[in-house]
């Protein structure tokens, strides 16, 4: 096993606190320090931001005892489709990937819940470990990290008093507009406009939707009473959301959208986000490992960031656990790590740019790939594991 004396977590939302947990479980001689900026008894249950976890993170979370399986929609079905041109398509439908869970042979390809759910139940649960463990683990919330140095095999935190730890995880990323630029950086001039959507009829339970339209993705996620998630990207330079109020935006939504899905009804204020890409080169430098949005910030299409940090933290506590040394240890950890990091943000870097791709001939080619999978069930199958469990 290896020696890791002391861990410093920096950041306590779902990457981070899930970290803390498993390294708890897994390293029991570990002193595990926990900071965050936020102070513990802020209420994030009314977080209402809305997350989508892979099967295999659902997996993970509740080998951690920390899923809340009430507030989590199931996801059965995922429909992928795009938004026809003026053309119609050649064929007798309009081409659409569908990936069922029932024939995947699992109970769900994914779940849905809010931020606050989520977090709120993970940081309780690490709260209940500090309380059985106080002279090893403890939860520095209210202690904001300004500073990290390198040390000669440490690491120095600086959360108003300079500590040395054998290992210092940066867990917390913010959004791209936010974020420093990394090695592998690219703005893809797309907003974001996140909400929430309700329906008149239809709106099948469990159902998620990706539809790729000329301005960019719109992705639907299923909330509980007929009401779904809305991400709906567009050109930031050409951004036709603000001029237009609800109905207005209602009126383009069902055009946007498959017909059969129902009948869009209401619609929540938006909030809007810059899209990019940012990425390190490498989770680790020295002594210090940045994993999650820290790591890398991907377009939302596909819903594979939260995933991807999670199986970031997972395999990091896993690398410690076996050793020799925390520095195999972490050079263990960029071997394992890099196909899955690279392939997630090159299909999501491909799918961003490319699905707002006008050259002629370009959706032809998008939906003949599309009713190829659909067609040939064991590319379908390996689609769907890829987007439940990644490259762990």
């Amino acid at each position: 096993m290896t020696r890791v004396d002391s861990i410093a977590v920096i950041g306590a939302g779902p990457v981070g606190l899930a970290l803390a947990l498993r390294a708890a479980e897994l390293l029991p001689q570990a002193v595990i320090a926990l900071f965050d900026g936020r102070a513990a008894d802020k209420d994030l249950s009314g977080d209402s931001r809305t997350l989508a976890l892979a099967l295999g993170s659902v997996q993970l979370l509740r080998r951690l005892d920390a899923w809340p399986a009430p507030a989590a929609q199931s996801i059965l079905e995922v429909r992928v489709s795009q938004q026809q041109a003026a053309a119609p398509w050649p064929g007798r439908h309009p081409p659409e990937l569908r990936i069922l869970a029932r024939e995947e042979g699992v109970p769900m390809l994914g779940a849905v819940l809010s931020y606050g759910a989520l977090v709120s139940r993970l940081q309780a649960r690490w709260m209940e470990r500090v309380a059985g463990e106080p002279a090893r683990l403890q939860a520095r919330f209210g202690q904001p990290v300004t500073g990290l140095k390198p040390l000669d095999g440490a690491v120095e935190v600086d959360a108003g008093l300079a500590e040395r730890f054998d290992l210092a995880v940066v867990a917390e990323g913010g959004v791209f507009a936010e974020q420093a630029r990394k090695a592998v950086a690219h703005d893809y001039h797309q907003a974001a406009w996140v909400g929430t959507l309700g329906w008149a009829d239809g709106a099948p339970a469990g159902v998620a939707v990706e539809r790729f339209t000329r301005h960019g993705p719109l992705a639907l996620l299923p909330l509980p009473d007929r009401r779904s998630a809305l991400v709906w990207c567009v050109d930031a330079d050409d951004d036709p959301l603000p001029a237009l109020d609800e109905a207005q935006r209602l009126a383009v939504l069902r055009h946007l959208l498959p017909a059969d899905l129902g009948t869009p009804a209401t619609l929540s204020p938006l909030k809007r986000f810059a899209l990019g890409l940012n990425a390190e080169r490498t989770l680790t430098q020295g002594r210090t490992v940045r994993i999650g949005n820290a790591a890398q910030t991907l377009h939302p299409v596909a819903g594979q960031g939260l995933n991807l940090g999670l199986r970031d933290a997972w395999s990091l506590v896993e690398a410690l656990r076996r050793g020799p040394s925390v520095d195999a240890a972490l050079r263990r950890l960029e071997w394992q790590r890099a196909p899955d990091r690279w392939s997630m943000i090159a299909a999501t870097d491909f799918l961003a740019r490319s699905f707002t791709w006008s050259i002629p001939g370009a959706g032809v080619a998008r939906g003949l790939g599309l009713a190829a999978l659909q067609a040939f069930a064991p590319a379908r199958s390996a689609l769907a594991r890829q987007m439940m469990f990644g490259g762990r």
